[in-house]
């Protein structure tokens, strides 16, 4: 068992005793080896060189005359072990970044543009501040920011009087405070093209994790890119104890392609807090609702991936006039400021907590725990 330490699971990156799937090894009096692994999955590609790595290590042990090897399947419940425990050595292994590891790390995906997703990004920042607490708001996008113009930001960031670091633009939001970064804060025009391949974009963002000055926050709110490519990997292993919150509309055709963002944050070992359908059907004056996007590709994608629906956001005809002035819609009246705000009392009453509790194994195993609002 010592020796089947030093075999690596390639896709979880821990040694497989430890993930608890070698439920025992038997020798006979001849020196015949047998040892019993147990597979995240009975088709897994990876089986070959598991095998190989197997036989190579309990091969060199004085008096073993050969070994075999049997197969089997983890149980639910021991798949879930597996991943709690790859995520707590990716997260014990992760980079130094300037993000307190106090702070609940929230990554807005989508698996397309197209979806709204800066929007809620930008207006669930907001709804997290008023509730009381620091947020930071991180523009991931770095091609196609947008945060500065929902937020009416101007100027550029500045840097700290006594170290190196960039600050953060900061604004008072009721009792709460909104600490905001965009590469759109660093260009001299909003309509500059930054053509820019993938491994300068991925390095803009470390820079945004590691050079900047975030200080004390509660919860940071990242809008990543849409899709699944360099930057949003990038942002996996640099942040691995964040949480995605997945973005669609109500077409099945956009929860198909969402499905694919989730997969690329399980891939990378982090955990789908739940799902957020944007643009559910408009209410007219009247009371009657208009599907105009279909319907159920929230519902859908939250059953698919096996995850929690946080809430439906409809059309608002008060949202999309309210970000062209810089004014986010949640701050307002309307269903949709009262939708994006039920989300945020959501995440911090139901959901894992930020502070206290960021280290704790429930975090890393993806547990849900109660946390109080402030002031209440």
């Amino acid at each position: 068992m010592a020796l089947l330490r030093d075999v690596i699971d390639p896709e979880l990156g821990s040694n497989i005793v430890e993930l608890g799937m070698v439920p025992g090894a038997e020798i006979d009096p001849s020196g015949q080896v047998t040892v019993t692994v147990a597979l995240t999955t009975m088709g897994c590609p990876l089986r070959a060189q598991i095998r190989r790595d197997v036989r190579n290590r309990v091969a060199t042990l004085p008096g073993v005359s050969g070994v075999d090897i049997s197969w089997t399947e983890l149980s639910s419940e021991g798949k879930a072990k597996a991943m709690a425990i790859a995520r707590r050595n990716v997260a014990e292994s992760a980079p130094d970044t300037e993000i307190p590891i106090t702070t609940k790390v929230l990554l807005i995906a989508s698996g397309k543009g197209g979806v709204g997703k800066s929007s809620i990004s930008v207006n669930l920042a907001m709804a997290l501040a008023t509730e009381g607490h620091t947020v930071g708001l991180l523009d991931a996008d770095i091609w196609g920011y947008s945060v500065p113009r929902m937020l009416d930001l101007t100027g550029r960031l500045e840097g700290a009087e006594t170290e190196r670091k960039i600050l953060p633009q900061t604004r008072r939001i009721g009792d709460g405070t909104l600490k905001v970064v965009s590469m759109g804060l660093l260009v001299d025009d909003e309509q500059t093209a930054l053509m820019w391949r993938g491994l300068i974009l991925n390095r803009a963002v470390r820079h945004f994790l590691e050079d900047v000055l975030w200080g004390p926050m509660d919860f940071l709110v990242v809008d990543m890119p849409p899709g699944t490519g360099d930057v949003q990997m990038g942002i996996a292993k640099l942040l691995p104890r964040a949480e995605m919150i997945i973005v669609t509309t109500p077409s099945r055709s956009v929860q198909n392609v969402a499905a694919r963002a989730a997969n690329m944050g399980r891939n990378n070992y982090l955990r789908i807090a739940g799902v957020i359908e944007n643009m559910t059907a408009y209410v007219a004056p009247d009371g009657t609702a208009h599907a105009l996007f279909g319907e159920g590709g929230g519902e859908a994608l939250a059953l698919e991936i096996g995850a929690p629906l946080l809430g439906k956001v409809p059309i608002d005809p008060t949202v999309s006039p309210a970000s062209d002035a810089g004014e986010p819609f949640v701050l307002g009246e309307g269903p949709a400021a009262e939708a994006v705000r039920d989300i945020a009392k959501r995440l911090v009453d139901e959901l894992v907590p930020a502070g206290e509790l960021a280290g704790c194994s429930a975090h890393l195993a993806g547990t849900p725990v109660r946390l109080q609002r402030r002031g209440s």
